[in-house]
């Protein structure tokens, strides 16, 4: 491909800070189904919610369908849940981005399984439709597959979920990528003007202080991982899926406080550290590098930190996003997540405290009760980012060149990395 032509895309987000509320409907680590919509009271308290979301001017928010709840037979869909969300939507001024896949599939359905993408397709085609007929005022913004990466790894490496496989997380990235293309496909096909937003998680991977130069490879090969479901989105690698560059629309990353790592102990660096690791990186850093991997409007689509420090966190990505912002960089969106507190998939009676509002799961009325430190710390980041907001360029629109090829990408690599590349191709490996 060349780098003459250019294509402008458009800022489809209501507005640039958004809500997160969680939807996992997966089987969990002892084969319990969780959901994780009811289990907050959201979708009960929706239109409650939706209300509370005025005071700090939200008005876009992530949501999810809920495979395992929609698809009650192969090919049968029941989507009275989604529509009563999506009314809600409408009647609050509220913009939806929904998640087809959060997790969960139903239960006789895998990645793995040879019905997997026959299956996605047609549940896109049918909520793309379904979606249509509603006759809503906005246009549709999808995540097809959320967090392919760490779904791959959960449910192929660590068994923590259906089909509970080790050593098989390249496999399940593979069979998810299929599956993503070919709903991408299917979604565009439909309505060209449907939105892609990717959510992937954003990460940090780094050697030992003393790591030899094949183990800084290793890192760094770790590190790269991050960006394989993007590359197979684009058609990077495995070409044969039917990647494309135009179905690399939008790219949300999700960002939390154990998002960096030392690649052989698995030690986390500190966040917050009175002296902090030198190896750690700046969250402005890490989008800054993904942006520029893709030339592509970047979204903060997943943040939060639990318990006392969440003000702290919301200060730190606020300065971290006014950063970007400020620099011309296409942010897009920050959605904190959840909004509403949640509890552990594992252990349904561990909440994490990470919302803006603490869920009371025992109380009659299932109450939300303001964590008012997160709020006052939301209110003044959101109020420092508008100031830097009304001067900064690319928000609304953002004009990218073509995409370059995978082989144009490697050589315009400083020649050292790249001949390190390539000395080491052979003991890297792709899972």
């Amino acid at each position: 491909m060349s780098g003459s032509d250019s294509q402008v895309v458009t800022n489809p987000f209501k507005t640039f800070w958004m809500g997160g509320f969680e939807c996992a409907d997966q089987l969990n680590l002892h084969g319990d189904r969780v959901d994780l919509l009811n289990a907050t009271g959201h979708l009960e308290l929706i239109e409650e919610d939706y209300k509370m979301l005025k005071q700090f001017n939200i008005a876009t928010v992530r949501e999810g369908i809920r495979w395992s709840e929609v698809e009650y037979e192969p090919y049968q869909y029941d989507f009275s849940a989604v529509k009563r969300m999506m009314l809600a939507g409408a009647k609050h001024g509220v913009q939806q981005i929904w998640d087809i896949c959060h997790f969960g599939y139903p239960s006789d359905l895998n990645p793995l399984h040879p019905h997997f993408t026959r299956r996605f397709v047609a549940l896109c085609k049918a909520f793309a439709s379904f979606y249509n007929h509603l006759s809503l005022d906005m246009p549709l913004i999808v995540t097809p597959i959320n967090e392919v990466g760490f779904i791959s790894w959960l449910a192929g490496d660590a068994a923590g979920t259906a089909p509970y496989c080790k050593n098989n997380g390249w496999e399940m990235k593979y069979a998810l990528m299929r599956a993503y293309i070919a709903g991408v496909e299917a979604l565009k096909a439909y309505d060209p003007s449907i939105r892609i937003l990717t959510t992937e998680p954003l990460i940090n991977v780094v050697p030992e202080t003393d790591a030899t130069a094949a183990e800084i490879l290793q890192a760094k090969a770790a590190h790269d991982l991050q960006y394989q479901a993007m590359d197979m989105l684009c058609g990077r690698i495995c070409p044969e899926l039917g990647g494309k560059p135009e179905y690399l629309d939008m790219l949300g990353f999700n960002y939390y406080y154990n998002n960096q790592w030392v690649a052989e102990s698995h030690f986390y660096m500190g966040w917050n550290d009175p002296i902090p690791d030198p190896r750690l990186r700046s969250l402005s850093d890490l989008l800054l590098e993904a942006h520029m991997r893709y030339d592509v409007p970047v979204v903060l689509s997943e943040t939060s930190h639990p318990l006392e420090d969440r003000p702290l966190w919301i200060n730190m990505v606020a300065e971290e996003s006014c950063k970007l912002v400020r620099e011309g960089i296409p942010l897009w969106g920050v959605c904190y997540y959840p909004m509403i507190d949640r509890p552990d998939w594992d252990d349904l009676t561990n909440w994490h405290h990470s919302g803006i509002w603490d869920a009371d799961p025992l109380a009659p009325a299932r109450n939300r009760v303001l964590h008012e430190p997160s709020a006052v710390a939301l209110l003044r980041g959101q109020a420092s980012l508008q100031q830097i907001m009304y001067a900064a360029q690319n928000q609304y629109a953002y004009k990218r060149k073509e995409r370059m090829s995978m082989l144009d990408y490697i050589t315009k690599l400083p020649g050292k990395i790249m001949s390190d590349l390539f000395s080491h191709a052979d003991s890297v490996s792709p899972a």
